[in-house]
């Protein structure tokens, strides 16, 4: 479902997909070929959230931003890049997130966290507050902590998956 929040109506880029149950809400920019999977829930409500060309959320996963107050000046929007896969039953909060990443299943990527450029979070990883992955690694636990450099074939299969969730969801589309 897309919902609109105090005027301010989603938007969708060129052949974007949102499943039924989904729930995108407020001041969300969804880029072209990006698709929100079942149950998964993005609330642009309190600050700004943009999502890049060809990225997944995949099912149960929850988007959210901190909000403008007197122990957060400004707040903290979310950005998520390009041919971004985030994987089942993740939270992302006023993160950052480059292109070419993986978000494992069940992580969770607190408040003005940076992700840089092709990461490979692994599953059930706690980003901290303000903690910054750097690009071309392999990052795991919680806290996460760099484990290794991404081998070649990982960094080739960041950008195949995003690509393979863009033909699934066509597919869904399609009907």
């Amino acid at each position: 479902m897309i919902r609109s929040f105090e005027g301010i109506t989603p938007m969708l880029g060129e052949a974007a997909w949102v499943d039924d149950s989904a729930q995108v809400i407020g001041d969300v920019v969804l880029g072209a070929d990006s698709s929100v999977w079942p149950l998964a829930t993005i609330r642009g409500d309190v600050n700004t959230i943009r999502i890049g060309a060809r990225t997944n959320v995949q099912d149960l996963s929850c988007l959210h931003v901190t909000h403008d107050g007197p122990y957060s000046p400004g707040g903290a929007g979310l950005v998520i890049g390009d041919d971004v896969t985030i994987g089942h039953s993740v939270i992302l909060h006023a993160c950052t997130i480059g292109n070419r990443v993986m978000v494992g299943m069940g992580s969770l990527v607190m408040d003005e966290a940076i992700i840089e450029d092709e990461v490979l979070l692994a599953a059930g990883s706690l980003v901290s507050p303000g903690k910054r992955l750097v690009s071309g690694h392999l990052y795991r636990g919680r806290p996460a902590t760099m484990v290794r450099a991404l081998t070649a074939a990982e960094r080739e299969q960041l950008a195949y998956s995003a690509a393979h969730y863009v033909r699934v969801k066509n597919r869904h589309a399609a009907g």
